[in-house]
């Protein structure tokens, strides 16, 4: 590689895989057994703080002897990983990988001991009426909502776990009081964070603000590519008009916006024109959020894709992504797929790893391409990320209303490592994982919320997938036959 290019995220963790040698995993197993002590010695090793002690002296020369090596193995430069590392979110995220590959070995796809992100559903109050809102948000806040304190300890609890990202959902998190003084206190304890919003309330100073309590991007949602669907869809008019001025106001500000769509029958004809709208707006990217039925979404179910319908507009997201001036998302797994299919059939030259934006891989990274798909794993719930809820309890993902447990009464930690649904997530060769016969299921997974929600079987089927087109059919008729959507089942299978 060349010293003059900067290294990206996948390149960084195909190179942490290389020089995880047996003495250096020993090291870290023996010494550095907190992922706060990882993220101290990068932190010394980047140059950006100074070793208290003989100790942190130490462990910050063995970690930059073993990056030294690998890095005269692998043909980069020490500096660009340095460079990298002087970013407070990129220590985070690489802490828990050395650690994760460290504990457990190099696995398909990876189990960390923390997640990469956290969406905290910050509060049920919301100014919209959306009629596929997973949250059943309301205009008043929850009455279990967690005080200024609670929201505190959340913070600590996840920043001692060693998560790196953390995205504030809700409802409408702008409209909570809190939202403000939780936003800088997790500033100041290094995570990327992000606010996934209607928009609506983004004037020009909650903009600037938001940029100064360090907020690096925010995903404003756009449901259709004029007022006349947008606000049929929001259930409030005039939603349409403050979410775009929303989007401007952001982009004046200097934050980076993303654009997310929920693909229904309602709005799938106008994605092309919802995709226009965005470049116009100069969004950074767009993503197309997998229609999830539950919540107020069970309630429009018959909106949801059919499989051959969500495979073409992936296609096409792809084609789009590939013009090169605004990144393409989807948050459906089985993205990874015809991304990483497409690159190698020489039709693209980027594939996703993830729904998470921010991952871009360029063809020319070669085979390495395949295994950052298989080591971020597709569906990420419960094993890449989690949600917190308005009260403190802990699921899969926003989207499966499932609690594994509460930050303040079990402890995150100790929730994330134990929990027998998350870790029954993370095992893609189970007997009773649908998807374990699958060549793709290392990096996809199919989507665990689309199953929960039409099965109640985390481990199901995804009904959207083109592979599992049979099960969709059954649904379908089931629908038709009987009006039943979701049979009764347990939350796993047995």
């Amino acid at each position: 590689m060349s010293e003059k290019k900067s290294m990206n995220e996948g390149e960084i963790i195909d190179y942490l895989h290389k020089i995880m040698d047996k003495k250096f995993v020993r090291y870290v197993l023996k010494e550095l057994t907190e992922v706060k002590k990882i993220e101290k010695s990068f932190a010394i090793y980047a140059g950006v703080e100074e070793p208290e002690g003989v100790g942190e002296r130490m462990h910050a020369k063995m970690v930059g002897e073993a990056i030294e090596k690998g890095a005269e193995k692998f043909g980069a430069s020490s500096e660009a990983i340095k460079n990298f590392l002087k970013d407070s979110y990129m220590r985070k995220a690489f802490a828990v990988i050395v650690r994760s590959i460290a504990e457990y070995g190099i696995t398909k796809p990876q189990r960390l001991i923390a997640p990469f992100m956290v969406v905290w559903d910050f509060t049920k109050q919301c100014n919209l009426k959306c009629k596929h809102c997973y949250a059943n948000a309301t205009p008043y806040p929850a009455p279990d909502e967690l005080t200024l304190e609670q929201r505190y300890q959340v913070v600590d609890q996840l920043d001692e776990a060693g998560v790196a990202a953390v995205s504030f959902s809700g409802g409408e998190p702008l409209i909570n009081k809190y939202f403000w003084k939780v936003a800088e206190y997790a500033k100041s304890k290094g995570f990327y964070l992000t606010v996934a919003t209607n928009g609506t309330l983004i004037s020009e100073n909650v903009a600037k603000r938001l940029k100064d309590v360090g907020i690096r991007y925010v995903e404003i949602s756009l449901d259709g590519p004029n007022a006349e669907i947008h606000d049929e869809f929001r259930g409030v008019k005039g939603a349409f008009d403050a979410a775009v001025r929303g989007i401007k106001n952001a982009k004046a500000a200097g934050l980076e916006v993303g654009i997310a769509t929920t693909a229904t029958h309602e709005n799938l004809d106008s994605i092309p024109d919802i995709i226009k709208l965005a470049r116009e707006l100069k969004a950074d990217r767009f993503i197309v959020f997998n229609f999830i039925p539950t919540g107020r979404g069970k309630d429009i179910i018959k909106e949801d894709l059919t499989p051959e319908e969500r495979e073409n507009l992936m296609k096409y997201l792809y084609e789009e992504w590939q013009k090169g001036d605004m990144q393409i998302f989807s948050t459906c797994p089985a993205y990874s797929r015809i991304s990483l299919t497409a690159m190698s059939r020489g039709r693209g030259d980027k594939v996703s790893p993830t729904h998470f934006a921010e991952m871009e891989i360029p063809a020319d990274f070669g085979g390495a391409a395949k295994a950052l798909t298989e080591f971020i794993g597709g569906c990420g719930a419960g094993r890449i990320y989690c949600s917190i809820e308005h009260n403190g309890d802990i699921q899969p993902c926003v989207f499966i209303p499932v609690k594994v447990g509460n930050v303040l009464k079990d402890g995150f930690v100790n929730v994330w490592k134990n929990s027998p649904i998350l870790n029954a997530l993370r095992d893609r060769d189970a007997q009773n994982y649908a998807c374990n016969f699958c060549p793709f299921r290392y990096i996809c997974g199919g989507c665990r919320a689309r199953a929960y929600a039409y099965h109640g079987d985390l481990l199901a089927p995804d009904p959207g997938c083109i592979i599992m087109k049979k099960d969709w059919e059954n649904i379908v008729k089931e629908m038709n036959i009987e009006g039943e959507t979701k049979p009764s089942m347990p939350v796993i299978s047995k």
